[in-house]
């Protein structure tokens, strides 16, 4: 049978675990974050399908299982796995997206070498997912593609499976039309994401940089305008926009373009939060700070998050607050996501060595101003240290929109705490109560953690208040349904119309 709903996504739907020699399909351990939220969707309609890749050392081995069948918590669904090997997966991924397509995405164009990418690899890889997402979708179905790494799947699908409804979602920034076009594949790019009925940002200047990078490039009419919503306009942020192209013309063709920021699961982490076992866990690591005050940053060891200008800056707080040593702490995790690759290596060690400088420097045998924290933290873990922390310091250089900052404010059911937030962090367009900070801005940075620090309570819960009722207004199912929203009545099969409630 046919599926009315098909997920293209690099990453599988579940966690595989083996025992007693046979492999078990188990759910994600924690149910927030994105992967759930999709295959929540699978329960609205009669049949749906994942599209994924997995490590296959040869895939042509006969007892590679290509398609599974998966009920769980979510529904029955198909899961087609597209057998990858080592090389295509180093190719494809770690080479062409990480190396060459992350650092233009995200504006820094001195990281990026094309000479590595094997275009051809990408277009095979991108060429498989299609193929896969056509012989899984039935007449007129819905495919919903998921991010950059996959950009050319929209236009090799619409070649094979004219009928179908075609929907991308772009997790990371996207940027202007003079960084875009460094990348030498830019207009075959740009001509697949436009075979789409709906392509989505997480925020209109994405949207915007989007536009005018195809019109640079290829004969696209701006169909239609639209003022940005209140929930969108911060204008603390050095992202926010004013209007924002609802729709665009091409090939004969409408093409509907789609705001929609990401959340996160606040009633699950909500859930966390109230629970026992964290208060417990909160009241331990306030027995540890004692009357000082702790400041937390959480991200991935990657040269966009700017871990090493936030160290750097509270270096410099160390220096010019000495009533401050031995009374702050900073716990500073930081994750490599991808530990074989020389550039995240590289900022690895920087880290290490400046916090290890920091607390040389400053440190005593009773205080260390710097706790670095490089292995994952158990998310139940980390919420509890969303409780007890006083100040959430979050500054990357550039990031598609951060949700370790919406997980901080939906954390605070006491409706303290204080968010200091990056302007170039997707997020800080909807966090307007947030303490903004120019990470490239030395007095910026320094003047924002003194000021959250000094913050008195009933502007700090007044902040928090407004930051959560954003965050919760905005979540992941609200994402999630806003996205499939911006098909409408005229292109949604009837049969799985209320998919997104538009059902008659």
């Amino acid at each position: 049978m046919s599926s009315n709903l098909v997920i293209v996504y690099h990453r599988q739907p579940y966690e595989e675990v083996e025992v007693d020699g046979k492999i078990e399909y188990r759910e994600n351990k924690s149910p927030n974050g994105i992967v759930p939220t999709l295959k929540s969707f699978f329960g609205r309609v009669d049949k749906g399908a994942w599209i994924a890749w997995k490590h296959a050392d040869d895939p042509a081995n006969p007892d590679f299982e290509r398609v599974i069948e998966i009920d769980d918590a979510y529904g029955k669904y198909t899961v087609s796995r597209l057998p990858l090997t080592p090389e295509q997966v180093t190719s494809f991924y770690h080479v062409s997206s990480k190396e060459a397509f992350w650092p233009i995405l995200h504006g820094f164009k001195e990281r990026y070498n094309y000479d590595p990418v094997d275009w051809p690899t990408f277009r095979e890889v991108n060429w498989a997912f299609a193929e896969a997402a056509a012989a899984e979708a039935a007449e007129g179905a819905v495919v919903w593609v998921h991010d950059y790494n996959l950009w050319l799947v929209p236009g090799y699908l619409r070649t094979l499976r004219p009928d179908v409804k075609i929907s991308f979602f772009h997790h990371t920034p996207f940027p202007n039309a003079d960084i875009f076009n460094v990348l030498p594949w830019r207009k075959e790019i740009l001509e697949s994401l436009l075979a789409c009925d709906v392509v989505g940002f997480h925020i209109p200047r994405y949207v915007n940089n989007f536009v005018s990078a195809a019109r640079s490039l290829l004969e696209v009419e701006t169909l239609k305008r639209e003022k940005v919503k209140p929930e969108l306009a911060s204008e603390t942020s050095a992202l926010s926009e004013q209007s924002v192209v609802t729709e665009v013309g091409f090939d004969g063709r409408t093409v509907r373009l789609q705001a929609s920021p990401v959340g996160v699961d606040v009633e699950y982490i909500e859930q966390l939060a109230s629970s026992d076992k964290t208060a417990a866990k909160v009241k331990e690591i306030k027995q540890e700070i004692g009357d000082g005050q702790l400041i937390l940053s959480v991200g991935r060891t990657d040269y966009t998050k700017g871990g090493i200008e936030q160290l750097e800056s509270f270096e410099r707080l160390l220096e010019s607050r000495p009533d401050l040593r031995g009374k702050v702490r900073l716990m500073h995790v930081s994750v490599a996501a991808n530990s074989n690759m020389t550039a995240y290596e590289e900022i690895q060690r920087d880290l290490e060595h400046l916090a290890g400088k920091i607390n040389g420097r400053y440190g005593s045998f009773e205080w260390q101003p710097i706790a670095l924290i490089s292995r994952p933290v158990p998310f139940e873990d980390l919420v509890a240290y969303y409780r007890a922390a006083d100040v959430a310091w979050i500054t990357p250089l550039a990031d598609g929109m951060n949700l370790v900052c919406k997980e901080y404010c939906a954390a605070r059911t006491d409706e303290d705490g204080v968010l200091v937030l990056s302007e170039f962090a997707g997020a800080a367009v909807e966090l307007a109560a947030a303490v903004p900070a120019n990470p490239f801005s030395h007095k910026s940075m320094d003047g924002a953690i003194q000021f959250a620090l000094d913050l008195p309570l009933e502007e700090r819960r007044g902040r928090m208040i407004s930051n959560r009722k954003m965050v919760k207004l905005q979540d992941i199912r609200f994402w999630a349904e806003d996205q499939m929203q911006a098909f409408g009545d005229e292109v949604l099969p009837a049969d799985i119309a209320d998919l997104t409630g538009t059902a008659a």
